[in-house]
């Protein structure tokens, strides 16, 4: 037989339609970890890959991150037959005199990340995970928790591990300075943008952090505090907000948009939705809530997310240490798990009554000017024309979050050659190079403007050359247009989205002068020509292996041209669709572009996570 890697997904085979469906496959997915515990319980290692945080406080992510999902099945009544495992393991690794004690924190430490889950659990299961334990080893816990809350956590979505560390310490009864908790509390709304959008810190940053963490962290303060009645209605008003804009993020077959950092979380992305019902929060109708929830899980189910005995991989659609952060150890896509939040309601709570509704797919494309994005549903994808956001600090900042375009059902690629211009990929985003090896693409704006007819974006990838981007929207294709002035001679490659690569070379492909196009058996993507100043030869471009998302081998077609110095417009239309529909000679022509840059700017607003200022 040859072995099919996506039989491995503990989701694999699993209807998800049901409640019971739901907690099955968070069973499913635990029970492969269990070969890897300590003898003391205290530390699951899953693999030889490392982080840049130490080997233990990966054994903490390994055992901590399973609580998200393990926590809320418990609280609603499922039957988990190895708590007393957690009990001895939270026991001993809280414990200085014994082998698997976690160590002492005395600064910025993963080990803060990871005490949130066990907060939550306290606050949740504390008759399963901390009563039974006895005293030497419940003033251990006490003790720990309460000098790791002291330090300062990271200034961005980590306040909130300091908020649920402490709803856990005053559940079990222990004293808590409510000046620590306070301060965070005023700060994490400073990040507060408007209409139920937070940035994640004080950058210029929007990603899946929002929902799954500033949201997520926020409707579970709002359900389990006790008192602050105001900050928690804050909470459940913005959480309602914000639904009518996320679910933009989500396609109609359940894929959500692939942008930003830390999508080796996968399936967490659903957990906004869930955090929902557990606040029984109807922020949409539970029918279309339930859907978003269901179908984003049975999204994951036919992927080859996980490594041969089960265990999720560092990566998104495969096992990929290429996209990964610097800070994904082996234990970090167990993030996934807080997907299960609304386990913990009982199969007679409306959620899981009500009967699933598709996805509200709009006519139009929808304008989020906090994200600095225009959304464009089309057929199996979402497509979110992009304003780029800044991310110096992590690995492949620019492709996490500076090219024009991204996608659910086709994603983005990274790319693993920055010294050969000719083998990069730039699906969604354009490369120039000034020597024919190097390059420079989009890693942050000097202005953005945002409107319903488009977006404007101004970049400098050298000091001497100014790149001014349009991006319209003409679902399903979009048009982008960039006006670049140099003193130099530039050589340009430009890329559309990127399809999965058949072996023996089964695919269609079209390659001519202002075209290039690759049909599959499943997918169709193009990109035209529409520049007048300059004629660009089309390619279909075998991309490196490893280096996309979803797929591991990947064709993307891209134009490429040379440009003089002075003032060149290079305009394309690009589009991806299911192959069933199509057609390049459908591409929109080139726009009025003096309109539309004056459009633009009489009614654009400039768009920054930062916040937003309405233009004169």
């Amino acid at each position: 037989m040859i072995y099919n890697p996506a039989a491995a997904n503990p989701l694999n085979g699993n209807p998800l339609r049901s409640r019971e469906d739901v907690a099955k496959s968070l069973c499913d997915l635990f029970d492969p970890l269990l070969p890897y515990f300590s003898q003391g319980g205290a530390r699951v290692r899953l693999s030889g890959t490392a982080a840049h945080f130490d080997r233990i406080a990966a054994d903490v992510e390994g055992f901590a991150r399973p609580l998200w999902g393990l926590v809320p099945f418990a609280a609603g009544g499922g039957q988990f037959d190895h708590w007393k495992m957690y009990r001895e393991g939270l026991a001993n690794g809280m414990d200085p005199e014994h082998p698997e004690y976690w160590g002492q924190v005395s600064w910025i430490d993963q080990r803060m990340v990871e005490m949130a889950a066990i907060g939550f659990a306290l606050r949740l299961i504390p008759d399963l995970i901390f009563h039974p334990l006895d005293q030497r080893a419940k003033d251990n816990i006490v003790a720990y928790l309460t000098h790791i809350r002291k330090y300062d956590f990271a200034d961005n979505n980590w306040k909130f591990f300091r908020i649920l560390i402490d709803l856990g310490l005053e559940e079990i009864g222990a004293d808590v300075d409510r000046s620590y908790t306070d301060r965070y509390l005023e700060e994490l709304d400073t990040f507060y943008l408007g209409d139920g959008w937070y940035r994640d810190g004080n950058v210029p940053r929007v990603d899946h952090y929002i929902p799954f963490a500033m949201h997520f962290y926020g409707l579970i303060y709002a359900t389990l505090k006790r008192g602050d009645d105001a900050r928690r209605e804050r909470y459940r008003e913005r959480a309602a907000a914000f639904a009518k804009d996320i679910r933009h993020w989500f396609d109609a077959d359940g894929g959500t948009l692939a942008f930003g950092r830390s999508l080796t979380y996968r399936f967490a992305c659903g957990g906004f939705w869930g955090a929902l019902a557990f606040a029984d929060l109807e922020a949409l109708p539970w029918p279309e809530i339930k859907g978003q929830f269901m179908r984003h899980l049975r999204w994951w189910s036919d992927k080859p997310i996980a490594e041969r005995d089960g265990v999720l991989s560092i990566g998104y659609g495969y096992p990929n240490l290429f996209m990964s952060e610097s800070y994904n150890s082996a234990g970090s896509p167990y993030w996934a798990l807080k997907a299960f939040l609304p386990l913990a309601l009982g199969a007679d709570h409306p959620f899981w009554q009500a009967e699933e509704s598709d996805a509200f797919v709009p006519n139009e494309p929808v304008t989020l000017p906090h994200p600095g994005m225009i959304m464009m549903h089309t057929p199996g994808n979402v497509v979110a024309l992009s304003s780029g956001q800044q991310n110096h600090q992590m690995r492949f900042g620019a492709e996490k979050y500076a090219k024009f375009a991204y996608g659910s059902r086709y994603a983005f690629s990274v790319e693993a050659e920055e010294r050969i211009f000719q083998l990069a990929t730039f699906d969604g985003m354009i490369g120039l190079s000034d020597d024919g090896r190097h390059y420079r693409i989009r890693e942050d704006n000097e202005e953005v403007l945002i409107a319903q007819a488009g977006i404007y974006a101004r970049w400098k990838p050298w000091t001497d050359v100014t790149v001014e981007t349009f991006l319209v929207p003409a679902s399903p294709w979009h048009l982008r247009i960039h006006r670049i002035t140099t003193p130099r001679r530039l050589e340009t490659i430009e890329g559309g989205f990127a399809v999965e690569r058949a072996d023996l070379n089964a695919d269609s492909v079209e390659e001519d002068v202002g075209m290039a196009s690759v049909h599959t058996s499943t997918d169709f993507t193009t990109i035209v020509d529409r520049s007048s100043d300059v004629s660009r030869q089309g390619r279909a471009h075998r991309a490196l292996p490893n280096t996309h998302l979803i797929w591991a081998k990947t064709l993307v077609p891209q134009l490429m041209g040379t440009i003089e110095p002075g003032t060149t417009v290079l305009a394309s239309a690009i589009m991806a669709q299911p192959t069933d529909s199509g057609d390049p000679s459908s591409a929109p022509a080139m726009p009025d572009l003096q309109a539309l840059e004056r459009t633009i700017r009489q009614n654009g607003v400039s768009a920054s996570p930062m916040g937003m200022v309405k233009r004169p």
